[in-house]
Protein backbone atom coordinates (compact mmCIF):
# COMPACT_ATOMS: atom_id res chain seq x y z
CA UNK A 1 0.00 0.00 0.00
CA UNK A 2 2.84 2.37 0.79
CA UNK A 3 4.25 2.05 -2.69
CA UNK A 4 0.92 3.23 -4.20
CA UNK A 5 0.69 6.26 -1.87
CA UNK A 6 2.48 8.73 -4.24
CA UNK A 7 0.20 7.67 -7.08
CA UNK A 8 -2.84 8.22 -4.85
CA UNK A 9 -1.67 11.74 -3.91
CA UNK A 10 -1.09 12.57 -7.59
CA UNK A 11 -4.60 11.42 -8.54
CA UNK A 12 -6.25 13.38 -5.70
CA UNK A 13 -4.39 16.64 -6.42
CA UNK A 14 -6.47 19.06 -8.55
CA UNK A 15 -5.01 19.87 -11.93
CA UNK A 16 -3.63 23.38 -12.46
CA UNK A 17 -4.62 25.21 -15.61
CA UNK A 18 -3.56 28.73 -16.61
CA UNK A 19 -4.77 30.67 -19.66
CA UNK A 20 -2.67 33.64 -20.68
CA UNK A 21 -3.92 36.15 -23.23
CA UNK A 22 -1.69 38.93 -24.48
CA UNK A 23 -2.59 41.60 -27.03
CA UNK A 24 -0.89 44.65 -28.46
CA UNK A 25 -2.79 47.26 -30.42
CA UNK A 26 -1.69 50.57 -31.87
CA UNK A 27 -3.48 53.13 -34.03
CA UNK A 28 -3.22 56.61 -35.48
CA UNK A 29 -6.26 58.68 -36.44
CA UNK A 30 -5.91 61.68 -38.75
CA UNK A 31 -8.86 64.06 -39.29
CA UNK A 32 -9.37 67.04 -41.57
CA UNK A 33 -12.59 68.80 -40.62
CA UNK A 34 -15.12 70.02 -43.18
CA UNK A 35 -16.42 73.55 -43.35
CA UNK A 36 -19.61 74.12 -41.41
CA UNK A 37 -22.12 76.66 -40.20
CA UNK A 38 -24.38 76.80 -37.17
CA UNK A 39 -27.25 79.30 -37.35
CA UNK A 40 -29.83 80.13 -34.69
CA UNK A 41 -32.72 82.29 -35.84
CA UNK A 42 -33.88 85.09 -33.58
CA UNK A 43 -37.68 85.20 -33.46
CA UNK A 44 -40.12 88.10 -33.32
CA UNK A 45 -41.36 89.33 -29.96
CA UNK A 46 -43.65 92.05 -28.63
CA UNK A 47 -44.43 92.95 -25.03
CA UNK A 48 -46.59 95.66 -23.45
CA UNK A 49 -47.65 96.49 -19.90
CA UNK A 50 -49.00 99.49 -18.08
CA UNK A 51 -51.48 101.03 -15.68
CA UNK A 52 -53.20 104.43 -15.65
CA UNK A 53 -52.73 105.09 -19.41
CA UNK A 54 -54.81 105.52 -22.55
CA UNK A 55 -53.51 103.75 -25.66
CA UNK A 56 -54.07 104.23 -29.39
CA UNK A 57 -52.56 102.97 -32.62
CA UNK A 58 -53.41 106.29 -34.27
CA UNK A 59 -56.78 105.02 -35.45
CA UNK A 60 -58.35 102.98 -32.66
CA UNK A 61 -58.50 104.13 -29.01
CA UNK A 62 -57.65 101.34 -26.57
CA UNK A 63 -55.57 99.44 -29.13
CA UNK A 64 -52.57 97.54 -27.77
CA UNK A 65 -50.68 97.35 -31.07
CA UNK A 66 -48.69 94.20 -31.68
CA UNK A 67 -47.47 91.79 -34.29
CA UNK A 68 -49.22 91.29 -37.60
CA UNK A 69 -48.70 89.12 -40.66
CA UNK A 70 -45.25 87.58 -41.23
CA UNK A 71 -43.33 88.17 -44.45
CA UNK A 72 -40.12 86.14 -44.90
CA UNK A 73 -40.12 85.43 -41.17
CA UNK A 74 -40.56 89.01 -39.92
CA UNK A 75 -43.93 90.08 -38.53
CA UNK A 76 -45.37 93.50 -39.27
CA UNK A 77 -45.54 95.72 -36.20
CA UNK A 78 -48.27 98.14 -35.13
CA UNK A 79 -46.81 100.69 -32.70
CA UNK A 80 -49.01 102.43 -30.14
CA UNK A 81 -49.03 105.74 -28.36
CA UNK A 82 -49.78 105.96 -24.64
CA UNK A 83 -50.90 108.98 -22.61
CA UNK A 84 -51.68 109.48 -18.94
CA UNK A 85 -55.30 108.52 -18.18
CA UNK A 86 -55.94 111.09 -15.40
CA UNK A 87 -53.70 114.09 -14.92
CA UNK A 88 -51.92 113.91 -11.57
CA UNK A 89 -52.55 110.18 -11.02
CA UNK A 90 -49.79 107.57 -10.95
CA UNK A 91 -49.14 105.69 -14.18
CA UNK A 92 -46.64 103.28 -15.72
CA UNK A 93 -46.13 102.09 -19.26
CA UNK A 94 -43.66 99.82 -21.03
CA UNK A 95 -43.55 98.41 -24.56
CA UNK A 96 -40.84 96.49 -26.42
CA UNK A 97 -40.54 95.02 -29.90
CA UNK A 98 -37.83 92.79 -31.34
CA UNK A 99 -37.88 92.15 -35.10
CA UNK A 100 -36.89 88.58 -35.90
CA UNK A 101 -34.39 87.46 -38.49
CA UNK A 102 -35.46 87.53 -42.12
CA UNK A 103 -35.58 84.10 -43.71
CA UNK A 104 -33.86 84.14 -47.10
CA UNK A 105 -36.11 82.93 -49.91
CA UNK A 106 -33.45 81.80 -52.38
CA UNK A 107 -30.22 80.29 -51.12
CA UNK A 108 -27.73 78.25 -53.08
CA UNK A 109 -25.77 75.33 -51.67
CA UNK A 110 -23.30 76.59 -49.08
CA UNK A 111 -25.14 79.84 -48.33
CA UNK A 112 -26.72 80.52 -44.94
CA UNK A 113 -29.46 83.00 -44.06
CA UNK A 114 -27.99 86.07 -42.31
CA UNK A 115 -29.39 85.18 -38.88
CA UNK A 116 -28.59 87.08 -35.69
CA UNK A 117 -26.60 84.20 -34.15
CA UNK A 118 -24.32 82.66 -36.79
CA UNK A 119 -21.06 80.73 -36.47
CA UNK A 120 -19.12 79.51 -39.51
CA UNK A 121 -15.90 77.53 -39.65
CA UNK A 122 -13.68 77.09 -42.67
CA UNK A 123 -12.51 73.72 -43.96
CA UNK A 124 -9.35 72.23 -42.51
CA UNK A 125 -6.12 71.88 -44.48
CA UNK A 126 -4.03 68.77 -44.12
CA UNK A 127 -0.70 70.61 -44.43
CA UNK A 128 1.91 68.52 -42.62
CA UNK A 129 -0.67 66.32 -40.86
CA UNK A 130 0.95 62.93 -40.22
CA UNK A 131 1.18 60.09 -37.73
CA UNK A 132 3.33 56.96 -37.56
CA UNK A 133 3.97 54.05 -35.21
CA UNK A 134 7.20 52.11 -35.78
CA UNK A 135 8.07 48.51 -34.87
CA UNK A 136 9.30 49.65 -31.42
CA UNK A 137 5.85 51.22 -30.89
CA UNK A 138 7.24 54.75 -30.89
CA UNK A 139 4.43 57.12 -31.88
CA UNK A 140 5.20 60.22 -33.95
CA UNK A 141 2.38 62.74 -34.43
CA UNK A 142 2.65 65.90 -36.53
CA UNK A 143 0.01 68.62 -36.34
CA UNK A 144 -1.49 69.71 -39.64
CA UNK A 145 -3.04 73.03 -40.57
CA UNK A 146 -6.08 74.64 -39.00
CA UNK A 147 -9.18 72.46 -38.71
CA UNK A 148 -7.26 69.20 -38.24
CA UNK A 149 -6.66 66.75 -35.41
CA UNK A 150 -4.39 63.77 -34.91
CA UNK A 151 -4.65 61.06 -32.23
CA UNK A 152 -2.25 58.20 -31.57
CA UNK A 153 -2.62 55.34 -29.11
CA UNK A 154 -0.73 52.24 -28.03
CA UNK A 155 -2.53 49.63 -25.89
CA UNK A 156 -1.11 46.53 -24.23
CA UNK A 157 -3.41 43.99 -22.62
CA UNK A 158 -2.56 40.97 -20.47
CA UNK A 159 -5.12 38.60 -19.00
CA UNK A 160 -4.31 35.66 -16.70
CA UNK A 161 -7.10 33.19 -15.90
Amino acid sequence: MVKYFPLLILLLTPSVKADIYHSISSSVKLEVHAAGSNADRIGNSYSISGTGVNTTDGTTTGSLGGLGTATNGVNSYTPITASQLTSGDAYSFSASYLAGDTVATSLTVGQVSPFGDLTSTSAGTAGDLAGTIDTKNDITLVAGGSGTSVTGQFVVGLTLE
